[in-house]
């Protein structure tokens, strides 16, 4: 668990950087052996690309450096809850666990609104587990979109 926090902790750092940039803050680090792998922080408005979601930056830095888009025996941590998009694309991609911080109630794809993880049709099982830095990363959300409100 300390080993989850650590990277967590990392991928707040990748959420910090989406707040400078003028995204919402979410950030993922993949992790590879123990070692990170890639990173990735929200962009699709600086992007103009609505699937360029932390994961998914992560995900792509990650198949570029792996030079497969079977990213086996990796554990992907996000600071919020994967969406339906995301979801798929880290079930694609093979991930072996993924680890968030924050529950998004309104789109979170990993037990929030579905659980699209534990869909029996699905050729790849993720290992999930959700919470960690829950009020950190909740907490970088709520401010972000306070400010914006004010």
């Amino acid at each position: 668990m300390s080993v989850d926090v650590g990277f967590m902790r990392l991928a707040l750092e990748q959420a910090a950087l989406a707040v400078q940039a003028g995204e919402v803050p979410v950030g993922a680090v993949l992790v590879h052996g123990g070692e990170v792998l890639a990173s990735g922080a929200n962009r699709p408005i600086g992007a103009h690309d609505p699937t360029a979601h932390a994961e998914i930056e992560a995900l792509r830095a990650g198949g570029r450096a792996l030079g497969s888009y079977r990213l086996t025996g990796t554990t992907l941590y996000v600071t919020l809850e994967p969406c339906a998009m995301c979801a798929a694309a880290i079930v694609h991609a093979r991930v072996q666990r993924v680890v968030f911080g924050a529950w998004d109630p309104r789109a979170g794809a990993a037990g929030s609104i579905i659980n699209l993880f534990a869909l029996p049709a699905l050729n790849h099982r993720v290992d999930v587990f959700g919470g960690v830095l829950m009020e950190e990363c909740g907490g970088l959300l709520k401010s972000f979109f306070e400010a914006r409100r004010a």
